[in-house]
């Protein structure tokens, strides 16, 4: 009664029979939800957010947020609106297959009325399913967070990232075997729960009633649901990896044998970006219609001993409304590839940022590190600073020198003297022992006349102002040394390379630019000394929490860009720096995305792909950025 293949094929007659009033329901329905549903949905948490009075930019922050009774209540009010979104949609769906009738687009709106109608129901039993889960996951939540604190809290994250210490592999092996409980209980329990949605649906039953109902006709029957559903579930997240794969290997080519002028490959690639875009809306279309269906097949073979759906009539007929929508659906596509066209520029200025110097040719934040970096192309070196005990800056990303050195004493306990004598280069390589902890004045004349400086501040509790002050000091004792080297030159005393004195610009916050995490110092900093620009780093942003007029840049991390990042960052008027990756193909994906910077450990890199793509021609160039939008 439950076998894969049966089922199969009924699911894929029910999508044929039902197809036009399915796609119908389905573009009513995203209309409803784009225009009003989800704009609601994302105010009203928004204007939650923006009550906490607390800027979220960081994953500390955002937990810290979620462990509090306010954040408690915005999770949980996110959760249960996106899923009584997902439950309308649903349940529209249901109602269209298994109510049948003459007229598509009649049907279409007959099903979203119904399912609007059933709304307090719906919410019900979102609270209930979605809730239980939320339970279930509580205690491993919280175990995952003491694990977390207990074993890599007092590691610097990117540091855990890039060296994967035992202490990660504790934590994965303690962690992973919780989440798999998690998962398979969340599992039991969404198959027990299947059939709950359609019997709130078509037989208008109470929340409680159906998930009654729904445990007692599938019991002994869960085994062969949950391959069903898995089967289903794959086959969903398979296909549209599948389908892009297919565009880049199979068709993209054949662009490259098209001649490379835009009045031929400009058309051809929007015809190319229209069939993806509406073989990808179908995609879509069928994950969800046959997730809707397969629930209403299994409701009709466990209650009513039926197959699947009835047909429609043998006498339906679309309509020219019906026409007329998925004649829009066309048009549609071909306006999403217009837009995709269209911002594709042909641009590529990027600055190239060495994050702690080149970081994987020499140890971070020394003077080798920076030297490489400069050698490398780079156009800014980014390093760490901290204030010592004697009110010295130095360089260096850690508050204590436990990870390169293992000694666990304090940056801001140490005098710079002692530091001067520390061994941070021996973790690295024999070549870099010996290698000291340099200060901020040491740094800033490496990089002068060659490049500029992203410093970022790593400060102490209570001592962030001074830590900035001091910053400053040694910037403008750095200006006033700049100022002098252009006076020797008069002299011929300049200390030269080759025929040219390394003077450097004595508009010296023209090539140093401060970094924070911490928005409460940005704003300070722009306070009192608002000549210097300030990039603000997050690793996230809760959306609602971040003031984005004003700043100056914001750092995000790689992964986190979109295009609504970019399109953001262009409204307000700040820069946008991705850090940090070392790969390559997403650094040309982030070039093709607009991004101003990206932060690197390979600067080389970087720059080599820079230049190779400064040498391509503009037909070439479109399609390398059509091969980076596919890979997104």
């Amino acid at each position: 009664m439950l076998a894969l293949t049966s089922l199969s094929r009924d699911l894929l007659r029910s999508l044929r029979d039902h197809l036009r009033p399915l796609v119908a329901y389905h573009l009513f329905f995203t209309l409803l939800a784009s225009s009003l549903l989800l704009p609601a949905v994302a105010w009203s948490l928004t204007s939650l957010v923006g009550r906490f009075g607390r800027t979220v930019i960081s994953g500390a922050e955002l937990l810290d947020l979620l462990l509090s009774p306010a954040g408690v209540l915005w999770l949980l009010a996110a959760t249960g609106l996106t899923f009584l979104v997902l439950y309308l949609q649903q349940a529209g769906m249901i109602l269209v297959a298994a109510r049948p009738r003459d007229r598509h687009v009649r049907l279409a709106f007959e099903a979203l009325w119904w399912s609007l109608h059933r709304l307090p129901a719906l919410a019900g039993l979102v609270v209930i399913q979605v809730g239980t889960h939320l339970l279930l996951i509580l205690p491993v939540a919280l175990t995952l967070v003491w694990l977390h604190g207990a074993l890599l809290g007092g590691l610097d994250p990117y540091y855990v990232q890039r060296v994967r210490p035992p202490a990660l592999w504790q934590f994965l092996a303690l962690g992973l075997p919780l989440v798999a409980a998690w998962a398979w209980l969340a599992a039991c329990l969404y198959v027990r729960w299947i059939l709950a949605l359609p019997l709130v649906a078509l037989e208008a039953l109470s929340p409680r009633r159906a998930l009654l109902h729904s445990a007692r006709l599938t019991h002994g029957k869960r085994r062969p649901i949950a391959v069903i559903t898995l089967a289903l579930l794959a086959l969903i997240l398979i296909l549209p990896i599948l389908v892009t794969l297919a565009f880049d290997w199979l068709i993209t080519p054949l662009l490259w044998w098209l001649p490379e002028r835009n009045a031929v490959l400009i058309p051809a690639t929007l015809a190319y970006l229209t069939a993806y875009v509406l073989v990808t809306l179908a995609i879509t279309f069928v994950g969800i219609a046959a997730n809707a269906l397969l629930s209403t097949c299994l409701y009709l073979r466990l209650t009513h001993r039926q197959a699947r759906p009835a047909p429609p009539p043998a006498d339906a007929h679309p309509g020219r409304l019906a026409w007329m929508v998925e004649l829009g659906v066309v048009l549609f596509a071909l306006w999403q590839a217009w837009l995709i066209v269209n911002s594709f520029t042909l641009q590529d200025e990027v600055t190239v940022i060495a994050h702690r110097g080149s970081s994987l040719d020499a140890p971070e934040n020394t003077l080798p590190a920076i030297h490489r970096a400069l050698d490398d192309g780079a156009d800014m070196v980014e390093i760490d600073v901290r204030l010592t005990l004697d009110n010295q800056v130095v360089v260096y990303h850690d508050s204590s020198l436990q990870r390169l050195t293992g000694d666990s004493r304090r940056i801001g306990e140490l005098e710079r003297e002692t530091l001067a004598n520390v061994d941070i280069g021996s973790w690295f390589g024999d070549p870099f022992v010996g290698e000291t902890i340099p200060g901020l004045d040491e740094a800033l004349a490496a990089v002068r006349g060659r490049s500029g400086l992203m410093i970022d501040l790593k400060t102490d509790p209570a001592r962030e102002q001074a830590l900035v002050d001091a910053v400053v000091d040694e910037l403008r004792q750095e200006q006033a040394a700049r100022y002098r080297c252009l006076a020797d030159r008069v002299t011929g005393t300049a200390k030269m390379i080759g025929a040219k004195p390394i003077c450097g610009n004595p508009d010296i916050t023209a090539e140093i630019r401060l970094a924070t995490t911490s928005p409460s110092l940005a704003r300070m900093i722009d306070t009192r000394y608002p000549e210097l620009r300030v990039t603000l780093l997050a690793q996230l942003i809760l959306p609602g929490s971040l003031e984005r007029r004003g700043l100056d840049a914001l750092g995000l991390r790689h992964n986190r860009i979109d295009e609504q990042e970019v399109n953001l960052a262009k409204r307000y008027g700040y820069e946008l720096h991705a850090w940090t990756t070392n790969n390559r193909s997403r650094m040309s994906q982030l070039i093709d995305m607009g991004v101003d910077a990206i932060i690197t450990d390979r600067p080389a890199l970087l720059a080599e792909l820079i230049a190779e793509r400064r040498e391509l021609g503009d037909g070439a160039l479109l399609l390398i950025k059509l091969h980076n939008w596919l890979r997104q």
